[in-house]
């Protein structure tokens, strides 16, 4: 027994890891005592079957059960157990090194918050990683969250991480599956903490692998895609509402062709519906964008701030209102035609379906201005 401060607190999840956690068990003692570190051990039972919580309790460690099942859920049980200034994130599969711990203990001690075990920045041994996995799923989940959240990570799913304990609160963390791993990266951008990756060595696991390749990549993109509503709803939104309209108007005036074959009446049609299901999705967007700052899931927001700023319910429904007007005159102007040839058959198809699509925006303008206000209410005060 010590009376320093405890520093380091080493979290395995285990869900029948006999095989492999009396290995780990031991590499993390034996750093514990070549670096002279006050630490402690916690293996999270996720429902073993086996003996892995047994033989974890008899060579020293923190044994605590999660009934919950999931990646996640055993890492927020285990988060709220520690005790150290220093927390390690690691399999108990043996795959990654806890001789390695203190290459990311490093960068902590010398202003670092969160640490990631880089795989690709090390190396990987034959039969650690599959194909797929190395050249396919790892880079395409690493690079979208990259490219959604501006970051620069090159191993987003490296399952050794070490983080300080004092920085744990700003994260949020909350989800019990897989995409745990996403969670806390995109959480540390979020919160704008300092993030530094550090080589590592990946080794073949011991024992059965728990992994559902599919279903948990889709895991990963959902939790990424909820996370990032500029590329869920404007970034489409946008394209199918500018590129559709501007279609529409084009095929309008019998302007637009495409190998030879020009684009009239029935393609205004789609054109039309494009531009529809455009507008709805960007006004989910910046419904999903409020509630987002609003959950806390994020902070202020840079567009949200200046839509907020400027755009107001009185101007909203001005402007909602400008639009289904100049609708209403087109399908006016359409009816007082029809009217004039005595209400025979009259080809007036263009005119009708731009006023249609005029009024339809226009009221979504105005419905969605009035949801958009309920929504800032309370946090974007004018």
């Amino acid at each position: 027994m010590t009376d320093r401060p405890l520093e380091v607190s080493v979290i395995i999840p285990c869900l029948n890891e006999e095989e492999s956690i009396g290995v780990c068990i031991k590499k993390i003692k034996e750093v514990f005592s070549s670096q002279n570190i006050n630490g402690e051990v916690i293996v999270v039972d996720n429902g073993s079957t086996d003996k892995s919580a047994q033989l974890a309790s008899s060579l020293g460690a923190k044994v605590v059960s999660q009934p919950v099942k999931g990646y996640g859920a055993a890492y927020l049980k285990g988060l709220a157990s520690c005790q150290g200034r220093y927390i390690i994130m690691a399999d108990g599969d043996d795959s990654y090194d806890f001789l390695e711990i203190p290459k990311l203990l490093y960068p902590l001690r010398n202003g670092a918050d969160f640490v990631i075990g880089s795989r690709f920045m090390g190396k990987i041994k034959k039969g650690a990683m599959s194909f797929s996995h190395r050249y396919i799923g790892n880079p395409i989940l690493t690079f979208t969250l990259n490219l959604f959240f501006k970051a620069k990570i090159s191993d987003a799913h490296s399952g050794f991480r070490a983080i300080k304990k004092e920085v744990l609160g700003k994260l949020n963390l909350r989800t019990l599956g897989m995409e745990f791993a996403s969670e806390m990266i995109v959480s540390a951008l979020k919160a704008k903490l300092k993030i530094v990756e550090v080589p590592i060595t990946y080794f073949p696991r011991k024992g059965k692998s728990k992994l559902n390749a599919f279903s948990d990549a889709w895991r990963h993109i959902r939790f990424m895609l909820l996370f990032s509503p500029d590329w869920l709803f404007l970034i489409p939104g946008f394209v199918l509402f500018g590129g559709g309209f501007l279609a529409f108007l084009l095929s309008g005036w019998s302007k637009l062709s495409l190998f030879r074959h020009r684009f009239d009446i029935h393609s205004m049609l789609f054109f039309a519906f494009f531009t529809i299901l455009g507008f709805q999705i960007i006004s989910l967007g910046f419904f999903a964008k409020t509630y987002s700052v609003l959950s806390g899931f994020s902070g202020k927001d840079r567009l949200l701030d200046k839509l907020y700023r400027y755009f107001n319910l009185e101007r909203g429904i001005i402007l909602g209102g400008l639009v289904f007007f100049l609708g209403f005159l087109s399908s006016g102007y359409v009816l007082l035609k029809w009217a004039a040839s005595g209400l025979g058959p009259l080809n007036a198809v263009k005119p009708t379906l731009a006023g249609i699509l005029l009024m339809i925006i226009g009221i979504q303008t105005v419905f969605s201005s009035f949801f958009l206000s309920i929504l800032g209410l309370f946090s974007y005060k004018k």
